[in-house]
């Protein structure tokens, strides 16, 4: 009797009393703790909004350069990263210059954590740079003001390293991305290589039910409600309003995931849910004349993608003007900067492939599969794999010849082919792609199109109407002191400060949760209540998801019921819908089919320049043609070939990594502009050179072709081909006999 009573109260197989028992003491013990974390967020939002320089950086740095001290001062600076400990950093290596968003949060997300952008670079000894901002803008500063600061602050660092081996490299995050190739596509000579992460630059691209955001402006009128913002700000748009877009985005993990994630793992959570609540709570602010160009020139009005901006001096902002590489790195995983508007500029700017090899521009893009938008800039296992192989391998991605590629990033086992030419625990490997490859990815809709141009023209009538009729009135309303304590009471902002020392039983709180630390009781893993607690949880979690997933439908339906009947987009101005594009792709432009007809006329009459080193190019661009791959290993390799001394007798002095960079890349262009041209002046090139430089450099290419794995038989054809016109070539230039001389006949 006594064994069925107790089993009849038994929960899982433990007795219901003891399972209850411990669980009630874990719960209270948790919630102790859980507040006492809060308490500390609050401690720590105080301390940080009271620093002058406020930032989540996790290396030391040194102020190099105000943007306060320039003609038109911004509240950007230029900081130098102390080196990592036990490595020095070397002054002929590439610099890197890390560059933060202003999206509504403070500055540091690229150096947050030791496994970072910032991390790896110095780690590999690299000098490096990072480029924040204060709180505060400077009153009337604006976007140009501001990537006319970076264009100086990389003056600066180009002056700083005159013996470095490339200019700097460029690493640029969110509203960093877009910001930075802006300033690339005004200033190209300042930039090396360009790595944009997360950053959105076609902002009317993206994924049919999966990309809500982009359906915002549109939903709300346009930006005028971005101006009457700024109005009540008293000229100031308050960033918290940004991070709370952001967060609306996932209302799961707003609402309940993200605090009920530290409440059940409170006892290993806490430092680092603090970490990253110092970065999420530092709100900053933007000048209302900035936020109003950003709301109509690239969220509405998506010109940045068309090449449409143009400077106050004149200077069109067209990203095709950059000559460097760009390395694009997003997520599908990423839900506020999807693969579309992270790659959509390249559909929206090139028609094909000879767009591209006309400019000159080299176009890399990595695609994670799962990690979101905040992951790209802070997470170890990114920082540690993609951010390390980018990183180590700037160089190499400086060599690659104009035209698109992917990048893909294995894991390196001990079986791996000469592994000791390729640095770290993965191989970095790169496939050539086409314009097709990225528009399948990007997936362009003109008919949607057709619906952001609508909403970008009734954006224009409806800020016109508010400046009209409504702002005088708003502007006569607000005072500084209304501004403020409407900043004060934000949402946002009350939840960082309900909770601190200030409040009244917070000493109390403290107190009971150090003792409940010295004596810890834990609930075990297996308690029935437990796993119950985290099936509510999850209920929880999938109930706010499916809020959201309906929220989201409803948008995107009203957004396409809205814009896309035809009454609304005659109104504005569009036309009937005949299928042709709403605005003329820049490609089609008179003046750039011009530019386009020049430069190739330009690139066939240097078919036959050039002498050994164009030669040898030009002929391993022919045989590993069939690959369609390279990795690292043989890009290391190719870099030995311009070593003092490694091809016997071909004369290299003064030739450096640019020189290097400059041969690849125009042979590379002519070998895809004509390759049967190409190949035909290569006996005329090499009859500029010796015969054993000839005959050592043809050696080097075997070597070469051989690494990671042996040719196939097609590139074993090719290969035979190209030594053959090698040694051609070297036997007619071999010194030959002098003739003997006929006596001369004296009479």
């Amino acid at each position: 009797m006594t064994q069925q009573t107790s089993g009849f109260f038994a929960l899982g197989g433990m007795p219901l009393l003891d399972a209850a028992s411990a669980y009630a003491v874990d719960t209270w013990q948790r919630s102790v703790l859980y507040a006492d974390v809060m308490r500390r967020r609050g401690n720590q939002y105080q301390a940080h909004l009271a620093e002058k320089v406020p930032n989540v950086l996790d290396f030391a740095a040194q102020i190099v350069m105000s943007g306060l001290d320039l003609p038109r001062p911004v509240n950007y600076g230029l900081a130098r990263i102390a080196p990592a400990e036990g490595v020095p950093c070397d002054p002929r290596k590439r610099p890197f210059v890390v560059v933060d968003p202003r999206a509504g949060h403070g500055p540091g997300i690229g150096g947050f954590k030791a496994e970072s952008e910032i991390g790896v670079a110095i780690r590999a000894g690299h000098p490096c740079y990072f480029v924040g901002f204060l709180p505060d803008p400077v009153p009337g500063q604006t976007v140009e003001d501001v990537m006319r600061a970076e264009a100086a602050f990389l003056e600066r660092v180009i002056a700083l390293h005159p013996d470095s081996e490339g200019k700097p490299a460029v690493i640029a995050n969110c509203q960093a991305g877009w910001q930075i190739l802006m300033t690339a596509a005004m200033r190209p000579e300042l930039f090396g290589p360009i790595i944009v992460a997360g950053a959105p630059v076609s902002y009317w691209a993206g994924w049919e039910g999966r990309n809500p955001m982009r359906y915002s402006g549109g939903l709300m009128g346009g930006s005028w409600g971005t101006a009457f913002a700024g109005d009540l700000g008293n000229g100031r748009f308050d960033g918290a309003s940004l991070v709370q877009n952001f967060e609306n985005l996932n209302p799961a993990n707003t609402l309940w995931g993200k605090k009920y994630s530290l409440y059940a793992n409170v006892d290993t959570e806490a430092e680092r849910y603090l970490g990253f609540e110092k970065y999420w709570g530092g709100h900053v602010f933007l000048n209302q004349v900035e936020m109003q160009y950003i709301v109509d020139n690239l969220f509405v009005g998506n010109r940045l993608a068309t090449a449409e901006l143009v400077t106050s001096d004149g200077v069109r902002l067209d990203l095709r003007n950059i000559r460097s590489p760009i390395v694009v790195f997003c997520s599908n995983g990423d839900n506020i900067t999807p693969p579309p508007q992270a790659l959509g500029w390249i559909t929206d700017l090139y028609r094909d492939d000879t767009d591209v090899l006309t400019h000159d521009q080299t176009i890399v893009y990595a695609v994670h599969d799962s990690i979101g938008h905040l992951g790209i800039f802070v997470s170890a296992s990114v920082g540690r794999k993609e951010h390390q192989k980018f990183e180590s391998n700037i160089d190499l991605i400086d060599l690659l010849p104009a035209g698109i590629y992917q990048a893909g990033i294995a894991d390196k086992t001990a079986a791996t082919a000469n592994a000791e030419l390729a640095g770290g625990d993965y191989v970095l490997s790169i496939q050539r792609r086409s314009i097709a490859d990225v528009r399948a990815i990007v997936q362009p809709d003109p008919a949607n199109e057709r619906k952001f141009a609508a909403v970008a023209r009734f954006s224009e009538i409806n800020l016109g109407l508010y400046r009209q009729f409504m702002q005088p009135l708003v502007r006569a309303m607000v005072t500084p002191q209304s501004a403020r304590w409407l900043q004060s009471v934000h949402p946002l902002r009350i939840n960082f400060e309900c909770w601190s020392d200030r409040s009244a039983l917070a000493g109390v709180v403290a107190a009971q949760a150090e003792k409940i630390r010295a004596r810890r009781q834990p609930v075990a893993p297996d308690n029935p209540l437990l796993r119950m607690q985290q099936m509510f949880s999850d209920s929880v979690m999938r109930a706010l998801d499916g809020w959201r997933d309906l929220r989201d439908a409803a948008a995107e339906q009203s957004f396409k019921l809205i814009y896309g009947a035809p009454w609304v987009q005659a109104l504005a101005g569009l036309g009937a819908d005949d299928g042709r594009p709403v605005r003329p792709h820049p490609g089609v432009a008179p003046e750039h089919c011009a530019f386009v007809a020049a430069e190739l006329g330009k690139l066939r009459a240097s078919t036959g320049e050039g002498a050994l080193a164009e030669a040898g190019i030009r002929a391993l661009f022919f045989v590993h043609r069939r690959r369609g791959e390279a990795d690292e290993r043989r890009f290391n390799l190719a870099l030995q070939l311009f070593e003092p001394g490694y091809i016997e007798g071909m004369e290299i002095d003064g030739m450096d990594i640019g020189d290097f960079r400059q041969i690849v890349r125009h042979q590379a262009r002519l070998m895809l502009l004509d390759q049967d041209a190409a190949l035909a002046a290569l006996p005329q090139m090499l009859a500029r050179a010796a015969p054993d430089a000839i005959r050592s450099f043809a050696r080097a290419l075997r070597q070469m072709l051989s690494v990671p794995q042996a040719p196939s038989a097609g590139e074993e054809d090719d290969l035979q081909r190209m030594l053959t016109i090698f040694e051609t070539a070297a036997l007619k230039q071999a010194p030959r006999k002098p003739a003997r001389e006929k006596p001369v006949r004296t009479t």
